[in-house]
């Protein structure tokens, strides 16, 4: 059975999900740039609701809706939402990308998404897991065609990928208009290899910012940038 992960103004339970509560989710939350101060923004693919619960506390977004296909995953976040402090902001769909562009005419002012990122197929025997890891089960470029639609003009994505994934994602993005804006190369420690990419996308082309994070200094000795990016939502930072 999985422990609620406790943050400092709400808690999740996760113990209906298939991928628990790891790094990357609560980085892209406490990463994620809120410059042109959403009004609306979408979590594709919620799990826990764990970037949508950071996202409400981090904006004053009116409205911050998320989608999740996995029936076990979307009662749990529907259940984190109703017991955060913003569950009158926050709303989840049961949907996948395809139908929820299909029904939803809006668009967002920020799209945030931690996508599954397994290019391999790797089947462990739970396809509930498997759902949530594998991007055969949400390809890159239907993902980005799908942010391309339901991106507002002057609004941005941002995304979690693997850091051998990058190139590849910004090629596919500028195909359908889609620039990088900002990337951060993330880091385990000074001397391991860049893992993660956390990339700031959006319509208009510009300069991209490139910069590096790194997340221990030694086991258990998290850097300061670290600590500050994320010292609001982790109870022991």
């Amino acid at each position: 059975m999985s422990k609620p992960f406790k943050c400092k103004q709400f808690t999740v339970n996760q113990d209906r999900c298939a991928m628990k509560i790891g790094t990357d989710g609560i980085l892209l939350g406490a990463w994620t740039p809120l410059n042109n101060n959403p009004c609306s923004i979408l979590d594709i693919g919620a799990g826990t609701g764990i970037i949508s619960l950071i996202m409400a506390q981090r904006s004053n977004a009116e409205l911050v809706d998320a989608i999740e296909i996995d029936e076990n995953a979307y009662e749990q976040c529907v259940g984190n939402f109703e017991a955060s402090p913003w569950g009158d902001r926050l709303f989840c769909y049961h949907a996948g990308l395809d139908e929820f562009v299909d029904e939803i005419d809006d668009t967002y002012d920020l799209i945030v998404c931690n996508p599954p990122f397994y290019t391999e197929v790797v089947t462990t025997g739970n396809k509930q897991r498997d759902l949530a890891r594998q991007n055969s089960f949400l390809p890159f470029d239907e993902l980005l065609q799908g942010v391309s639609i339901l991106l507002s003009e002057a609004g941005s994505f941002t995304v979690i990928i693997p850091f051998k994934e990058e190139i590849q994602f910004i090629a596919i993005a500028k195909k359908i208009g889609l620039f990088p804006s900002k990337i951060t190369r993330v880091k385990g420690n000074t001397t391991s290899e860049v893992k993660r990419s956390l990339l700031e996308i959006s319509k208009k082309e510009m300069t991209v910012e490139i910069r590096e994070l790194i997340i221990e200094k030694e086991r258990h000795v998290y850097t300061e940038e670290y600590i500050n990016l994320t010292r609001d939502f982790y109870l022991k930072m």
